[in-house]
């Protein structure tokens, strides 16, 4: 066993299926480095696992292949666990994309240490602070409100109130696909956010999950510009903002566009704004002008 004390990883996560969406999702903090690398797997329309305690990554992918080959979550979890010679050291959640949820706590983890289960997810830590800290996320999910994303958020911050990695704190991940299979293994992925290292993880965590938001809803107004929808694209944009006001990047592609679409008085400002910011936007509207990727008047780029 002491050979395998390299990989203690993570604290407590959490696997789940939004009963409205079918969206998958899985959660975790722990005071190891990097810990969504080997804990958090999922896959679009399959599944999630979360690995942990001494981990035994295999158990993410082999968990994945498993329910996509049409196991349940529990049929999958009987089978990782028959055939690993230190289980006993294993700590692992699994739910299927029908929201069957099932999980296994070794007895030589460390504790305090436990999972529950119930419909659509699983709850589940190891050295943790004290035994309020699991038992804090079932009901924080149940009772949390938003999308899968924001719910499974919720998870972790409540934990953490509860208490925690008896260790403290160093990353976090968290990671949501669609209910919906995928073509290729990288579609679906609506977040996808690592905290490797940093003394608030989920601080940090909550930033990114807020990022990728406006990121996200740019993207959505960057193909309503494409389609002609050009106040539809604007309102976006301007939601997109409010959750990151001060990324410039919106404002130099909304001017890129607006310019590309005829538009040039509503351009000037957007594209204004960038210039105020930095000379690096200006040179880059001239690059994409050499390039054909800005059609719009050359003379916006210079005013």
């Amino acid at each position: 066993m002491e050979a395998q004390l390299d990989r203690l990883a993570a604290t407590y996560s959490i696997v789940a299926r939004d009963a409205r969406t079918g969206e998958l999702g899985v959660a975790v903090q722990s005071s190891y480095f990097s810990v969504g690398t080997d804990v958090s797997w999922a896959a679009a329309g399959v599944g999630a696992v979360a690995t942990q305690a001494i981990v035994e990554v295999a158990y993410g992918p082999k968990g994945l292949e498993l329910l996509a080959r049409g196991a349940s979550a529990q049929e999958a979890l009987d089978e990782l666990v028959a055939q690993d010679p230190l289980a006993a050291l294993r700590q692992v959640g699994i739910v299927d994309a029908k929201g069957r949820a099932a999980a296994h706590t070794g007895s030589a983890c460390v504790s305090a240490c436990a999972h529950a289960v119930a419909a659509g997810y699983s709850v589940q830590g190891n050295m943790l602070a004290s035994d309020a800290v699991w038992q804090a996320m079932g009901p924080a999910f149940e009772a949390a409100e938003g999308d899968l994303a924001e719910r499974l958020m919720g998870v972790l911050e409540a934990a953490e109130r509860a208490g925690g990695d008896v260790r403290g704190r160093q990353s976090a991940a968290l990671l949501v696909v669609s209910g919906e299979r995928q073509t290729n293994h990288w579609e679906g992925r609506s977040f996808d956010l690592h905290v490797e290292d940093h003394p608030r993880p989920l601080e940090e965590l909550r930033r990114l999950l807020t990022l990728r938001r406006a990121y996200a809803l740019f993207q959505e107004a960057r193909r309503a510009f494409g389609t002609g929808d050009l106040d539809g694209a604007l309102e976006m944009v301007e939601r997109a903002r409010g959750l990151h006001p001060n990324d410039f990047q919106f404002a130099f592609w909304t001017g890129v566009a607006l310019a590309n679409s005829g538009r040039p008085d509503q351009a000037r400002k957007w594209l204004g704004e960038a210039f105020r910011d930095s000379d690096v936007w200006r040179e880059l509207g001239r690059r994409l002008c050499e390039a054909g990727l800005y059609t719009g008047d050359p003379s916006l780029l210079e005013s």
